[in-house]
């Protein structure tokens, strides 16, 4: 039976988009609290029961959370243009080594603006 389970993670976060044309909004510094969602997708284990612990998707959460929380996203490396949709990209390479099973990530930035990565 193909399953998918969902983790998400909030953190706050500072960031401008220096692709954005000049006088928008975006192009200056601004902060959102931002929710990521983890995906992952793959065959149930029938004597287990459950597809992966979520203890270990959390686990695998814990230095992104730490390296994105009450930061300036341009200063890390790799996100020298942090729109959601680079954003969703990054958290996925930073996590697929350890969660083979990942499917997919959504960075929301405010209530109503999402974007999702899958690799």
């Amino acid at each position: 039976m193909r399953v998918s389970l969902t983790k998400s993670m909030d953190f706050e976060a500072a960031h401008f988009l220096p692709t954005f044309p000049e006088g928008h909004k975006c192009r200056r510094m601004h902060g959102h609290s931002f929710k990521v969602e983890v995906v992952i997708e793959g065959e149930l284990d029938e004597e287990k029961g459950y597809l992966q612990d979520f203890g270990e998707v959390k686990a695998a959460l814990k230095p992104i959370h730490d390296a994105l929380d009450h930061r300036l996203l341009n200063d890390i490396e790799g996100l020298s243009n942090p729109t959601a949709e680079l954003l969703a990209k990054w958290v996925y390479d930073q996590l697929k080594p350890t969660l083979p099973l990942l499917a997919a990530v959504r960075v929301r930035e405010t209530c109503t603006s999402e974007a999702e990565y899958r690799g």
